[in-house]
């Protein structure tokens, strides 16, 4: 008998994406042109390809990115003064989506991962209604290499028994590129990532998050490659 992977039943999903006009280390990187559009148009696209997401909301300080998300489908939300400047963190950005906006289960994402293809967003959402065990899921990088605390301590295994890379346990970074949580979880403990959440490994190609410079002439190398144009 061949065994079959039961079909799961998503309901709507409402992609949160915040953007804001100022940027410390790559100016404006929101709105630079990437591979001859905008930055997060790449990410609009791959939202706007997913099977699952019903709904698009941006978040931003800044009308001319929000009435170009319009153009592009999404819901424009405007940050109340109390959320502007570069210092907010993510989590009232979302508190302040979630009471704008309507549905019980969102992913969030950035701009700044252009890389991240809506087969892998879709993938994650799958993934998290599998199992009604967990109340989120983010999105993580995998690695298996020797790891030290600064003062020289092994992390994830032992300077006395010599073990190859790849039979070493794995250990995960947070990469920011997705997050799945539910309106109650974060509810509850007033966190994208909830009290017992998925860890999913993506492709490290699809992970990279612009914060440097460099960052982002790698993402526009990488594009152009996927697109087969010269970047």
């Amino acid at each position: 008998m061949t065994n079959r992977k039961r079909a799961v039943r998503v309901p709507a999903v409402t992609a949160l994406m915040p953007m804001k006009a100022h940027s410390e280390r790559v100016p404006r990187k929101n709105v630079r042109p990437l591979c001859g559009r905008p930055l997060f148009h790449w990410m609009m696209d791959s939202l706007r390809s997913s099977r699952y997401i019903t709904r698009i909301v941006v978040n931003s300080d800044s009308d001319d990115i929000g009435l170009e998300a319009e153009r592009l489908g999404a819901v424009y939300v405007r940050r109340p003064p109390h959320l502007l400047g570069d210092m907010v963190r993510a989590h009232p950005l979302i508190e302040w989506d979630l009471r704008e906006t309507e549905g019980e289960y969102f992913v969030q994402t950035h701009s700044t991962n252009p890389l991240l293809t809506g087969g892998t967003i879709d993938r994650a959402i799958e993934r998290f209604f599998e199992s009604g065990e967990h109340d989120s899921l983010f999105s993580v990088n995998e690695f298996k290499t020797r790891f030290y605390w600064p003062d020289g301590r092994p992390i994830n295994h032992y300077v006395d028994r010599e073990v190859r890379s790849q039979d070493l346990p794995p250990i995960y970074e947070e990469n920011s590129c997705l997050y799945v949580f539910s309106r109650s979880s974060f509810a509850t403990t007033g966190r994208r990532i909830g009290g017992r959440p998925v860890l999913f490994p993506i492709d490290p190609l699809e992970a990279i998050d612009i914060d440097e410079e460099y960052q982002f002439e790698v993402a526009e190398a990488l594009m152009a490659r996927r697109l087969g144009v010269r970047p």
